[in-house]
């Protein structure tokens, strides 16, 4: 009797465990209109860190539509980004909007268009979800959450 309370324990340990990550998986995942959000996430911030960058893919299935917006508890404000380099000088800069053209899938990555949590209100820790709310011109309003991921993996250190 003893051994299968035990076993009754595990599973409904692992099965807890499993909607968890369950959870985690489809949380960064979002659809409005014919714009789907996939892979959003965020990296880890030290103490005193004051800006983060958010990235994911914009999967349109539809006509052409423009990220004009951003924003998040976690920030005091959450610009849209493009980074290039100019040499061997990095070069960030705020847009305006983020174009998303019919039929195709933009990528928002390190090194590329982001977005830029600035001023964030607290370090961003792995495990946690950033709510982050992004607004279309045409499909309208979402909000997608962002797990954060621990800094490491060729991430690239930058500042405003």
């Amino acid at each position: 009797m003893k051994h299968t309370v035990n076993k009754i324990k595990h599973l409904v340990v692992a099965g807890a465990i499993g909607l968890g990550v369950s959870q985690y998986t489809y949380a960064q995942d979002a659809k409005v209109g014919s714009i789907a959000i996939d892979g959003a996430y965020t990296r880890a911030t030290v103490p005193g860190q004051a800006a983060a960058g958010g990235f994911m893919k914009i999967d349109n299935t539809g006509a052409a539509d423009q990220l004009i917006s951003a924003s998040s508890p976690a920030a005091a404000e959450v610009q849209l980004h493009t980074m290039k380099m100019d040499g061997n000088v990095m070069q960030m800069r705020e847009v305006k909007q983020i174009d998303v053209p019919a039929n195709t899938v933009v990528e928002l990555k390190p090194g590329g268009l982001h977005l830029m949590f600035m001023n964030i209100k607290s370090p961003l820790k792995p495990g946690d979800m950033v709510a982050v709310k992004l607004k279309f011109a045409k499909a309208g309003e979402l909000e997608v959450k962002l797990p954060v991921k621990a800094m490491g993996g060729g991430h690239q250190k930058h500042q405003h």
